[in-house]
């Protein structure tokens, strides 16, 4: 019997990689980082066969010739290695992966698009890195559009979390699957809207984003200049609010934020918190244990770590 043994949500900064040393709030790095490795541990502890990755992209996997609200990749997976982040193939569970796009298409619930190579980036990769470092697992990557409107709707995301929970405990034999959503909390990314760029620098952004697909990397010390002169626009008070929802196993009340008011409240980064709500459904709502919280204006982001475990759950708040 296939069961879904444990859940995690972790933000994710390639600034960790890259600016460390620069990095002024040291002491809440380190809790951070101490975080993300308790969690490694409570994964290896649970000793899953698959871990579904559901994370965004940053335009180094997707351009905006092709955005797909959904994309479940079923074949190769290759990580594109941008800061240090890891490059190169990733052990994918194919039969799972197959299974999962098979049966959400059948189902006629949802057509979810999928890729025989998918290319990720740091959105999944940055998990990769410090979530499964040293563990023999393969994964299910699920990419979500986070950041090129129009969105997927935050109901559409906890749907589909249902859906892909039903077809992985109708898998057939007995895989142990984990569940991690990476990204989040509140940050605000200098990224245009896409079709409604202003000055230079937006507009060279939306043209990476159209044209990189060959050659993503020739942009990418600009893009990277843009983030870093951008200023912090961190929400703790959003950001201990939802994670005392995910908390009380209510993280569904998220989707009450419209797309539009959940930028206006915690930035257009927050929109990365569908992988949160994605992983929060698949493990059923279980309540979970928060491990870390801390405003990181140096990383631009609100950095949390939180672990849903079946086995061991937070008592369910009202």
């Amino acid at each position: 019997m296939t069961e879904i043994v444990l859940g995690v949500g972790a933000s994710h900064s390639t600034l960790m990689n890259t600016h460390w040393q620069e990095t002024f709030h040291k002491d809440r790095a380190e809790r951070f980082r101490d975080a993300l490795r308790s969690a490694r541990d409570e994964l290896a502890a649970a000793r899953p066969d698959t871990v579904i990755l559901v994370g965004s992209n940053h335009f180094r996997g997707f351009w905006l010739d092709l955005i797909p609200s959904f994309t479940i990749g079923v074949g190769e997976c290759v990580a594109s290695g941008e800061s240090g982040t890891p490059e190169g193939p990733q052990p994918v569970d194919v039969p799972l992966a197959r299974h999962i796009a098979n049966s959400l298409v059948e189902s006629g619930c949802f057509d979810a698009a999928f890729s025989a190579r998918l290319q990720i980036d740091h959105g999944q990769s940055h998990a990769i890195q410090y979530l499964l470092d040293g563990l023999d697992v393969e994964i299910v990557p699920l990419v979500v559009n986070v950041f090129a409107p129009p969105l997927p709707n935050l109901e559409r995301c906890l749907d589909l979390g249902r859906a892909i929970r039903e077809t992985v405990l109708a898998f057939p034999g007995d895989r142990r699957v984990a569940v991690i959503g990476s990204g989040g909390l509140s940050h605000r990314l200098p990224w245009p809207d896409w079709r409604d760029p202003h000055g230079d620098d937006e507009e060279f952004i939306v043209d990476a984003w159209l044209n990189g697909r060959e050659n993503w990397q020739d942009y990418d010390a600009r893009r990277r200049e843009i983030i870093r002169a951008a200023e912090a626009a961190i929400n703790p008070e959003f950001d201990h609010e939802f994670l005392s929802l995910l908390e009380r196993g209510q993280a569904h009340r998220i989707t009450e934020f419209t797309t539009e008011e959940l930028e206006k409240t915690a930035g257009n980064g927050a929109q990365e918190l569908r992988t949160w709500l994605l992983m929060a459904a698949l493990l059923d709502h279980t309540p979970a244990r928060r491990l870390a919280y801390e405003s990181m204006p140096e990383w631009l982001t609100g950095m949390a770590v939180a672990v849903l475990d079946p086995a061991h759950p937070q008592e369910r708040q009202p």
